[in-house]
């Protein structure tokens, strides 16, 4: 029987790249994003070229009662959900106190409320059934403060401290919850948050890599998938825990500053 994958942020980047990865498993597809349009052409592609069926919602997930209706939805179309890919996020450069409150808010209702929402929602099926896999798209960014994208960094923390904690909440289920974790990486994020032009992305990772490292992980069950970092932001992240923090913050600033 043919699994089926919810994916948020699905039109473009690491969302459309896990769809894909999905289908070519012979999977079955409900694909979550703003963009009816973008949405529309993936389906007609992914339907045409892997012969599995695509179901799309074109939502805007910044808004409260966005994730009900999403349950609601599948829920009344009888589809059994087997994988929840919570991939939707954004950023957003520049100092707090600066930044447009409304933006702000709607990256801690995206990154973090519609992603809560959606697990609390849908974990009690998979609790019921004994199965099913839960991926969280968090960030490196999670493992510290974010000096000029500090809601952004807090948020990726709550993403992965809620996911952890998840895990081991069912560890006597055959339920999982996985935290991907990329580093930079080329999609559409780094050109809307503004990162694209700062050091934090001198080299970014493939968006197929890190969605097909995210998805193995996810199937194997693993707690934590950690990718997408050239070698020394693995050397730089490895030295987070053991250095000074106004050190680390000052460095992660420095490689946020807009070059001139």
């Amino acid at each position: 029987m043919k699994k089926v994958a919810l994916i948020t942020g699905a039109s473009t980047g690491i969302g459309k790249e896990f769809a894909i990865i999905h289908a070519q498993m012979g999977g079955d597809l409900i694909i979550i994003a703003r963009s009816h349009d973008k949405l529309d052409a993936l389906k007609n592609e992914i339907e045409a070229k892997y012969k599995v069926s695509v179901m799309v919602m074109a939502l805007d997930l910044t808004r409260p009662e966005a994730p009900k209706q999403v349950f609601d939805t599948v829920e009344k179309s009888g589809i059994t959900v087997d994988f929840l890919i919570n991939n939707a996020g954004f950023g957003g450069l520049g100092k707090f106190y600066e930044r447009p409150w409304e933006k702000d808010l709607a990256m801690i209702n995206l990154n973090i409320v519609a992603l809560t929402a959606l697990t609390r929602f849908f974990l009690p099926g998979f609790v019921k059934r004994n199965k099913g896999r839960i991926l969280n798209v968090s960030s490196t960014a999670s493992f510290m403060p974010g000096p000029l994208q500090a809601v952004y960094f807090a948020s990726k923390a709550y993403v992965t401290s809620f996911s952890n904690a998840l895990a081991e909440e069912l560890h006597d289920t055959n339920v999982t919850v996985t935290a991907l974790m990329p580093g930079a990486t080329d999609t559409e994020f780094g050109r809307v948050s503004g990162m694209d032009k700062t050091d934090m992305f001198n080299k970014v990772a493939g968006a197929h890599q890190v969605a097909n490292d995210g998805y193995q992980g996810m199937l194997k069950g693993k707690l934590d998938v950690v990718t997408g970092l050239p070698f020394m932001q693995r050397v730089m992240l490895a030295m987070v825990p053991v250095s000074p923090k106004k050190l680390v913050m000052k460095q992660i600033r420095t490689m946020q500053e807009v070059k001139k």
